[in-house]
């Protein structure tokens, strides 16, 4: 018997039987999808954040006050109060070889007013070479200036949501404002960037860091952000920038400094495993239609005895027989399986219109797996009837009514 032969006989017995076919494809089909969906999303969200973390900037270094090993927190020693990081420590961080640019951070909120207009807004204190670290773009205007971070200079740089809030369609740069109790000159405007890990640079007002301290009476600092002069030189940085800290700091280790790529290979492993996770709890409705092909398909053979048995008196092997049930399974699965991956593409192409943000391309071995899985599956779960259908006796078949 030819594999053609199988096959259009495989093809019209399921035509035979409509309404059985749909459903043993549809099942197949809802577990193919389910697989591409939410191997999609979870890939999907592995891109997000390797793409916000990139827009962060490159060769980045990041260095936080407290020790993370001791509480698994930066900044939470046992709840005593950790030692402040302040503008003197990540100037001392320049005589690195390895570091080519800093930008200290001071971040906090107060009410900006201008032409009876206010709202609150984050403020956040940082010096000139904060525009390259984060790879932020200008719309109008200059950034901070240059010079001593330790001058205070009373300029500002405001986000694009601020501006449009505060001036409207009006010129902003050369015109002062209200940030707390102090008046800043506008020096520019970003461009709008949006959301980048949670931080809204549209919404933020940019000053000089020294301006910032004195505004929120502080002299510390939240972060210090540390650009390396190559990918090969990050290591270095990281070890400087934790040596020359501890030498300030009589010796002690109390700084916490990460590297972009340590974090995002984290979020990477993280994300990677959760993808894989719901693959699998999709992959397990592909086990439940293979047993739903398997006890189909067993009524089958009891509703076929007849049939079975007149191949088996015209000359039928065992093995032919089990290669037309076998046959009929793999048509099953495959059409389930390419509905299944029709569908799944659909649905993630749908999200994707949802939340334009997310990537829901499917990865390629979610595809591969899904569809190779629900063929396996399929044809696996058709051995027990196939078997049962080839040890018919052709008389008791055919005596059957």
């Amino acid at each position: 018997m030819k594999l053609t032969d199988v096959l259009r006989f495989a093809a019209g017995s399921l035509a035979g039987a409509r309404t059985r076919t749909l459903l043993m494809i549809a099942a197949m089909a809802i577990g193919v999808a389910s697989v591409v969906v939410l191997t999609s999303l979870g890939e999907g969200a592995r891109l997000y954040v390797v793409g916000q973390f990139s827009s962060l900037g490159t060769n980045l270094v990041i260095v936080f006050p407290g020790r993370s090993e001791t509480t698994g927190n930066p900044g939470m020693l046992l709840g005593e109060t950790t030692r402040d990081l302040t503008l003197d420590d990540a100037l001392s961080l320049t005589r690195s070889r390895a570091i080519r640019r800093i930008a200290p951070l001071t971040v906090g909120s107060a009410l900006v007013t201008t032409h009876k207009r206010n709202r609150e807004t984050p403020v956040l204190g940082s010096t000139a070479d904060m525009l390259a670290i984060r790879h932020m773009s200008m719309g109008q205007g200059h950034f901070l200036p240059g010079g001593d971070p330790r001058q205070a200079t009373p300029v500002c740089v405001l986000g694009a949501k601020v501006k449009s809030e505060l001036f409207g369609t009006q010129q902003a740069v050369g015109e002062w404002l209200r940030i707390g109790d102090r008046r800043f000159r506008v020096v520019g405007v970003l461009a709008s960037q949006g959301e980048s890990m949670g931080f809204n640079t549209d919404e933020l007002v940019i000053v000089p860091v020294a301006s910032a301290q004195m505004l929120f009476n502080t002299s510390s600092l939240f972060r210090i952000l540390i650009e390396a002069r190559s990918r090969e030189d990050i290591s270095r940085a990281k070890q400087d920038a934790e040596e020359f800290l501890a030498k300030r700091h009589e010796g002690e280790r109390d700084v916490t400094v990460v590297t972009q790529d340590a974090i995002l290979a984290t979020f990477d492993r993280i994300l990677r495993a959760l993808t894989l996770a719901v693959g699998g709890i999709a992959a397990i409705s592909l086990a439940v239609a293979g047993i739903l092909i398997m006890n189909v398909m067993l009524i089958a053979v009891s509703q076929r005895t007849q049939e079975i048995g007149l191949l088996k008196a015209i000359g039928a092997a065992p093995q032919q027989i089990r290669a037309l049930f076998f046959a009929e399974a793999a048509v099953l699965s495959f059409a389930g399986a390419v509905a299944g991956l029709i569908l799944g593409f659909l649905g993630s192409y749908v999200i994707g219109r949802i939340y334009p943000v997310l990537p829901t391309t499917p990865p390629w071995w979610a595809v591969l797996a899904a569809f190779g899985t629900a063929l396996v599956t399929g044809i696996l779960f058709s051995v027990a009837p196939a078997r049962r259908a080839a040890r018919l006796d052709p008389v008791e078949s055919l005596a059957r009514h």
